[in-house]
C-alpha cells in the first residue's frame, strides 16, 4: 500500500457507499467554517469522489478547482459524474503536489489527513501551493469521541475478535484526530490566525441493510477488516452488529451523530 495513505481505495461507488454521502453532507458545514469566495483557485486535497469540489463550485463561483486524490478509481469517478469545465481532477499525492508554489487561493482537504501516515508532510504541501494571505482548511472524523455509526461497528467486532481490537485502536489513534493536534499541526506548519472548531452531520440509515453494505464492499477500514474473515466469522459479525443497530427494536431508520475537528488558517504574507 503507498505510504501516503492507509485507506483502501478500490471503487469509487463503493467510496459512495461507504463515505462519499456523508463527505457530502459535511462538505456544507466545512465550507461554512472555512469560508468561500468568487473569482478564487480552489484545491481540494484528496478529493475523493469529488463532493467537495463540487460544493465550492456550488457555493462560491470560483474560476477554478482543482481536485486530486492518490485512487485513480475515485478521480475516475468524479470525472465520470461531474460536468462543469471549471472542475479539474487527477491522480496525485498529497505529500508531493504536483503544482507550483502559490497557486492557488484557498487550500482545502476534507476526511483525508487522518489516513495520512505523513501528516505534517502534506500540511507543508497545502501551504506550499497556497499563496500568500490564502486561506488553508482541513476537517478529519472525530474518531475516537464523535464518530457513532463507526465505533458502533469496531466496538462490536473488538468484543469479538482480538485481531478487530487491534485494528479498532489503529482507528481511534490516527494522526490529527485528537482535539486540539490539528491546530498544534496548523500552527507548526507556520500559519497565522488559526482556528479549530467541531462540525458535525447526522448519519441516517434507513435499514441494517444500508448500514451493513459498505463492509461487504472493499473501501475503507471496516470493509478491509471484514475482508479477512472467513465466512462463518463474517455471518457471526454481521449478526452481533445487527444487535448492536436494532437495539432490541425493529429495523429501520437509524440517525448517528458524526462529528469532525476542523482547522483553519492563512498563510504568512
Amino acid at each position: 500500500m503507498n505510504v501516503s495513505s492507509t485507506f483502501l481505495a478500490t471503487d469509487g461507488d463503493g467510496y459512495e457507499l461507504n463515505m462519499g454521502r456523508w463527505s457530502k453532507l459535511l462538505a456544507r458545514p466545512f465550507l461554512d467554517f472555512v469560508g468561500s469566495a468568487p473569482r478564487e483557485r480552489v484545491l481540494d486535497v484528496g478529493c475523493g469522489t469529488g463532493h467537495l469540489a463540487s460544493a465550492v463550485i456550488e457555493r462560491a463561483d470560483p474560476l477554478a478547482v482543482c481536485g486530486i486524490d492518490l485512487s485513480p478509481a475515485y478521480i475516475e469517478h468524479a470525472k465520470a459524474h461531474t460536468s462543469d469545465p471549471r472542475l479539474d481532477f487527477q491522480v496525485g499525492d498529497a505529500c508531493a503536489l504536483p503544482y507550483p508554489e502559490s497557486s492557488f487561493d484557498r487550500v482545502l482537504s476534507l476526511l483525508v489527513l487522518h489516513f495520512v501516515p505523513r501528516a505534517h508532510d502534506a500540511i507543508v504541501e497545502m501551504r506550499r501551493v497556497a499563496r500568500p494571505g490564502a486561506v488553508v482548511g482541513a476537517a478529519v472524523w472525530d474518531a475516537r469521541g464523535g464518530f457513532v455509526a463507526n465505533r458502533l461497528f469496531f466496538d462490536t467486532a473488538a468484543a469479538l475478535d482480538p485481531k478487530a481490537s487491534e485494528r479498532r485502536a489503529k482507528n481511534y489513534s490516527r494522526p490529527m484526530t485528537r482535539p486540539g493536534e490539528l491546530a498544534a499541526a496548523w500552527r507548526s506548519a507556520g500559519f497565522v490566525e488559526v482556528r479549530e472548531a467541531q462540525i458535525g452531520i447526522r448519519m441516517d440509515y434507513p435499514s441494517f441493510a444500508d448500514y451493513w453494505a459498505p463492509y461487504l464492499g472493499k473501501d475503507g477500514p471496516g470493509a478491509e477488516y471484514v475482508g479477512t474473515l472467513t465466512a462463518a466469522e463474517r455471518q457471526r459479525l454481521e449478526a452481533a452488529v445487527r444487535a448492536a443497530y436494532l437495539d432490541g427494536e425493529a429495523d429501520g431508520p437509524r440517525s448517528y451523530a458524526a462529528l469532525a475537528w476542523a482547522v483553519t488558517g492563512t498563510r504568512p504574507h
